[in-house]
This record gives structure tokens, sequence and C-alpha cells, in this order.
């Protein structure tokens, strides 16, 4: 059976359209639907402008002041909140007197944090900054307790998205689904696609979604995914008792530059959760652990995955 219609993550979908909370170490902030969505690149931008500013040893509202900004707009570009224009990088460039070739790297950086990715498309649906950040990820820690969408298959999904959006029409589910099947294709035909490792509650095969032979598909689907070689997948058996990873299903996203710090996200009714310090990322990292060396190995827990599947044929 071939993996289809599958989306990246049903728990970490980016499929909001309430408010998102962002953390890390310039403090808690709320982002409305319309906020701005940063990159890899994008905050990469951001973070290297709020270093220049302070390396000339101005304060935010000097600086906003000199290049003719409010406050909060230079505010909300160092926190990528807005999208810089191109005009905007310039000025800042001149008033924190950056020459060549570091400008010239800056303003190409800016020109690449611009571009769309193939998930505007969808901005219907994936609203958050999730997918532009999971696009550029070299690796992806998932703690889940439902099977996630990049392994669910298009009836799983249909069924998932159904169940947790009572309110949305037959067409948008199918949008929906759709979306899913795109950003699952996206991910796994990456040149370099990103080695994905998996912990997955027990209780996620054995809840019944969409009647019993979705439920078998999607499990096969599972069994085969864990053969691939760039995706481990772990069962944490519900023998276990409790475990580091029950307070919620979160995800840490790491990238190939060293420059770009790994993101911890967790997503929940009120919104995204993106935890960017280092004391919240050791948190993460610290259940991380814990969680995988609790679970099953990878080939225990293919074992267990197509023993459940047997139970629904």
């Amino acid at each position: 059976m071939t993996m289809c219609n599958i989306d990246v993550l049903q728990t970490a979908s980016g499929e909001r359209d309430t408010a998102r909370v962002t953390a890390g170490s310039g403090g808690v902030g709320r982002e409305n639907a319309m906020d701005y969505s940063p990159t890899v690149r994008g905050r990469r931008l951001m973070r290297e402008l709020t270093r220049l500013r302070q390396a000339q040893g101005l304060s935010l509202e000097t600086a906003a002041q000199r290049l003719d900004f409010s406050k909060s707009k230079l505010y909300r570009l160092e926190n990528g909140r807005s999208r810089i224009t191109l005009d905007d990088l310039e000025d800042m460039l001149d008033l924190y007197a950056v020459r060549s070739p570091q400008r010239e790297a800056l303003v190409q950086l800016g020109r690449d944090a611009r571009k769309r990715g193939w998930w505007t498309a969808y901005s219907d649906v994936f609203t958050g900054s999730y997918v532009g950040l999971e696009s550029e990820a070299s690796r992806i820690q998932v703690n889940a307790h439902i099977v996630p969408g990049f392994l669910q298959t298009g009836d799983y999904a249909r069924a998932i998205i159904a169940a947790t959006r009572p309110t949305l029409e037959p067409g948008e589910v199918d949008r929906r689904v759709t979306a899913r099947t795109t950003r699952q294709n996206a991910l796994f035909a990456r040149d370099e696609p990103p080695d994905i490792h998996l912990v997955l509650d027990e209780a996620a095969l054995r809840r019944q979604v969409g009647g019993p032979q979705v439920t078998a598909a999607q499990l096969e689907v599972l069994a085969e995914a864990s053969t691939r070689p760039s995706v481990t997948l772990q069962v944490l058996p519900l023998a276990l008792g409790a475990s580091a990873g029950m307070e919620g299903e979160f995800v840490i996203l790491i990238f190939p530059d060293p420059e770009d710090p790994p993101v911890a996200y967790a997503e929940g009714l009120m919104g995204d959760v993106y935890l960017e310090s280092e004391e919240e990322l050791d948190i993460y990292n610290l259940a991380w652990t814990h969680v995988v060396n609790a679970a099953l190995g990878p080939s225990e827990s293919a074992s267990m995955i197509r023993t459940i599947a047997k139970e629904y044929r």
C-alpha cells in the first residue's frame, strides 16, 4: 500500500484561524490571523537586524524615530509580525551602517524571505508559521497522541477533520484533505527529506476512526512508513502509565543551518505556541528524551501496529 492523502501534522497542522501565541526570549505575544507568518529565512533576517541595531547602541524607540517608523512598526518587524519591504530594509541597513558584502547578503536574504511557498495557495487552511518553518527543517521530532497528519490516509484525514471541525461544509473538508495531500508531497518529495522521529501513543492505534476498514488501512500505512529510511516510529505503550509527554502533543523542528535555532511547537484550541529560548527548548528536549527512552523500539512498535491492524480486518 502506498502512502497517500497525507498531511504533515494533524496537531501541528497550522490550520488555525484563531489567535496564535508566540513565546521565546522576547516574551510572549499574540498574533491575529492577519499577521505575517515568517519563514526560517524571515526569522533569521529579523534576528540579524535586531543584533545590528543593538550593536549601534540604539534603543527600539530611538531607531524607530530615526527611521521615521512608529515604535510598534519596528517592534513588529524585529519580531516577525510584519513583512519587511525592501525599501524599509535598505533604510535600516543605512541607519545601522551596514556595508558590503554583508549588506548585499542581507538584501538577498530579504528577497528570499519574501518568496511565497506552495502553501500560500492554501492560505485559508494554513494560517500559522508552522508550515513555512517545517518546509526548511532537517529533522522533525513529534510527540503525538493521534496519528499525525503526515501519516494519515485520505479517508482517515477526512474523518478526523470532519470530527474536529464539525462546522465545516463537505467541500471545505475536501479542500483540507487536498491541502494535506499537497503538503505531504512537498515534505517527502524534497531533494533531502527531513529525518522524522515520531513517538505515537498506543491509544492512537486503538482509537477507531472512520470505521474498521479505514482504521486498518491507516495502521497499514503506519507500518509501511516505519520502513522508510528517513522515518523512525516508536509506540508509547498504554501499560507504561504516566509519561513525560502526557501534558500535550508537541513538535521540535531542527534546521540544517546552525544559525537557525530549533523551534518547539505546540497547538491547542486557543492557538499555537512557538518556543525558541534556550530554557524553553531544554524543557521540551528533556520531555522528548524521556518519551523516546520509554517507548518501544522501532521493530517492536512496527510489530504492535501490524498486530492491532489485524484486529480491524
